[in-house]
This record gives C-alpha cells, sequence and structure tokens, in this order.
C-alpha cells in the first residue's frame, strides 16, 4: 500500500484554552516492533486531552506529542513481530498519544476488532473509558454480581460505560449527575436510581435507595470533599476507586471509619502502565465485554461528532459540560 509521507495532525501550540488546538503537517509515524499504523476515521475526545493542552498533564516517556488516546480505523502496515491485526483489519486502538491525526502508531495488544455492528465514530469512544473502567472497576475493585455500584459523574464517557458494564454484569447501578435530563440518560442506560448532585444530597439518597445498606464499589472522579462522602456511602468490606479528581487532590480520610469497615480505597491512571499491562486489559475485554458489544447489550454512547480540523470546537464543547456521553472527532472521507 502506498502510504503518504506526511499526514494532518493536531498540535498543541502552547499550555491554553482550545484555541491552542490547531492543524500542522506532520511526519506520518512508522510502526515499530510490536506496533501497527492505523489509518485513523475517528478519534475520542477524553478529558486527559484536555489536562495536557492545558500543561498539566504531559505524555509519558517515548509518547507522541499529538493528543489523543483511543482511535478506530484501517491497519495500513504492520511492525516486526506483530501477529494480529493485518493490513487490512479495521481495529479500535488505545494509544499514550497521536490518536488527534490522519495516521497513528498503536501496540498492536492494545488493539481490538471493532464488531460488525458499530462504525468507526462509536468505536473511537470505546478503548480509552472501556479500558478505564474495567481495569478499576472489575479488576482494582472486583465488583460482583449483586453488590452495589455507584459512579459519580454518571453522564460522561466513563460514566455511561460504567453504568452499562455493572449492570451487564449484574451489578445494583446508581449514579451522580449534575441535571434531571442527564440523571434521566443515566437511568435509561441501565442505573437503578441517578441523583442531581446540585440539588439533593447523594449520600442520604443513596442510603434511602439502598434501605440503608449502603453502597459496595464507588467509582469516583471528583475527590475533594466527596472523599468523605464517599466513605461515609461505602459499607462493610466496600472499595473506593479514584480515577481523578476534579475537585482537588487533597482530601480529609476518617481512618477510623476506614478501619472499622475494612474498606479500601484505591486508585489507578491508564496512560503511564505499560503495554503488557494495557494488553492484559484488552484480552479480558476481548473475552468478556467484546461478545457485550457485538450482541449490542452494550454500546457507547456518542453525543457528538467534530471533523479533525475543528478540534478546538471539540475540547470547547466537552468543557462546557452538556454532553452525555463521548465527543468524537471524525475524518468523514474514512468513516465507516
Amino acid at each position: 500500500m502506498d502510504l503518504p509521507s506526511t499526514m494532518t495532525a493536531i498540535e498543541i501550540l502552547r499550555p491554553g484554552g482550545p484555541e491552542v488546538l490547531v492543524p500542522a503537517t506532520r511526519p506520518l509515524p512508522q510502526a515499530g516492533p510490536g506496533e501497527v499504523l492505523v489509518r485513523v476515521a475517528a478519534a475520542g475526545i477524553n478529558r486527559p486531552d484536555v489536562l495536557q493542552r492545558m500543561g498539566g498533564y504531559a505524555p509519558p516517556p517515548g509518547a507522541s506529542d499529538i493528543p489523543g488516546l483511543e482511535v478506530a480505523g484501517e491497519v495500513v502496515a504492520t511492525g516486526p513481530g506483530v501477529s494480529w491485526p493485518s493490513v487490512g483489519d479495521f481495529v479500535m486502538a488505545l494509544v499514550a498519544g497521536g490518536g488527534y491525526a490522519e495516521y497513528c502508531a498503536a501496540p498492536a495488544a492494545q488493539c481490538l476488532p471493532v464488531p460488525a455492528r458499530l462504525g468507526a465514530v462509536e468505536a473511537a469512544g470505546i478503548p480509552e473509558t472501556f479500558f478505564t473502567v474495567w481495569t478499576n472497576v472489575f479488576d482494582r475493585a472486583a465488583l460482583k454480581p449483586g453488590e452495589a455500584f455507584l459512579v459519580h459523574g454518571g453522564a460522561s464517557g466513563i460514566g455511561t460505560t460504567a453504568i452499562q458494564l455493572a449492570r451487564r454484569h449484574g451489578a445494583r447501578v446508581f449514579a451522580t449527575a449534575g441535571t434531571p435530563g442527564k440523571c434521566a440518560a443515566c437511568e435509561a442506560l441501565g442505573a437503578e436510581k441517578a441523583i442531581d448532585y446540585r440539588a439533593c444530597d447523594f449520600v442520604r439518597e443513596l442510603k434511602d435507595a439502598t434501605q440503608g445498606s449502603r453502597i459496595d464499589v464507588i467509582l469516583d472522579m471528583v475527590g475533594g470533599d466527596y472523599t468523605a462522602r464517599n466513605i461515609a456511602l461505602l459499607r462493610e468490606e466496600g472499595r473506593l476507586v479514584q480515577i481523578a479528581f476534579l475537585k482537588g487532590h487533597k482530601a480529609e480520610l476518617d481512618l477510623n471509619a476506614l478501619m472499622r469497615k475494612r474498606l479500601v480505597v484505591t486508585g489507578s491512571t491508564l496512560r503511564p502502565q505499560s503495554v503488557a499491562a494495557k494488553g492484559r486489559i484488552a484480552a479480558s475485554l476481548r473475552e468478556t465485554v467484546l461478545p457485550w458489544l457485538e450482541d449490542g447489550s452494550v454500546r457507547p454512547v456518542i453525543h457528538e461528532t467534530y471533523p479533525l480540523a475543528r478540534a478546538a470546537d471539540a475540547h470547547a464543547a466537552l468543557e462546557a459540560d452538556r454532553h452525555v456521553g463521548k465527543i468524537v472527532l471524525e475524518i468523514p472521507d474514512l468513516t465507516r
């Protein structure tokens, strides 16, 4: 296959607002050992991209400085040591950077086949959120069928994914969100009850909803003063998983409650983890979650799409926080 020597990509001119995202011409990436080169049809937008744009989340050593952590598209080249995928395969891939571009190099171990029922835009909204939810809720917190699960930010990309996966797994699912409309969207996706955190005390509401038995697992992206409230809401042997801290990374922790209820407080970031670690997550998703995507019982929620050149507008839309699910960049002539 004849490939160009250059491509269009989105650069970050300097730390700042959405306006610092601009199209630029870059050399075509090469597929190194264990990697494939993907001609990108669509790329997901995520909160870590915003943090990188603002100068607060540098790419790991060796990763592209181009933002973008997930892509979907056609494999056009493979590096040494790759047995799957092959040239011509349509994949969705988790990457450590480089997604906002016409071409992106991706570790083969972090690629998944795209179910036939999904197009590129939907597929591009899967890797970052599904990898994150799986490793934190199911690996780290070991959510079990029948347990009560709460996700804060239920209308976000992470939230809409967590609601569906936990419900499909057989858990009782609860969520918080910031408007009545977002709460309704969470309940439509499978949450037993969604609480408008601006209008209600979610701790009291959820104690009532569970008849005082409380919550087994909480997935939190808020941090700050939510930490103490989460600890109060967890039942004995409960698990709190922290994956972001929109309200601050420091919090008071009631060690007495932690010890008395034998709680587990954990957390993780996905981007700095090794290819081998992410490959293990991909293998779990392929075994357990891919069939759910194939039968339609779980599906990515896509709020809106923008052409690649309008990445700045896509970031502005994400920061406006009116969306439910994911915002995705697309390259229309390549989107199937």
